[in-house]
């Protein structure tokens, strides 16, 4: 399979792309090039072979989740520099003017 100068030209109408005479004539011969190299591909005998969703197997790379002990309360606010017995008290950064 080939590619014509016309089918370059028409390829790029439709991507809304303007090319000189000598950019449709060199992209011919590329695209042409790259045709050539799918043909090769086809040659290959791949029944044997699964087809992949991903080329690159990949695992989990994430860590095994743990059950640990979570921290005290007090101990996680007792270096808080504003707090009540139970939370963190902030500065009010929402103001309720629209």
């Amino acid at each position: 399979m080939s590619v014509s100068k016309e089918e370059v030209k028409k390829i790029a109408e439709l991507a809304r792309l303007e090319f000189s005479e000598s950019e449709i004539e060199k992209y011919t011969v590329e695209m042409n090039n790259i045709l050539g190299y799918v043909e090769k591909l086809n040659e290959l005998d791949t029944s044997n072979v699964e087809p992949l969703s991903h080329p690159i197997e990949n695992t989990n790379v994430f860590r095994d989740d743990k059950i640990i002990p979570s921290t005290e309360r007090d101990e996680a606010l007792k270096n808080a520099p504003d707090k009540t017995s139970e939370h963190f008290k902030v500065p009010k950064v929402i103001s309720q003017n629209k």
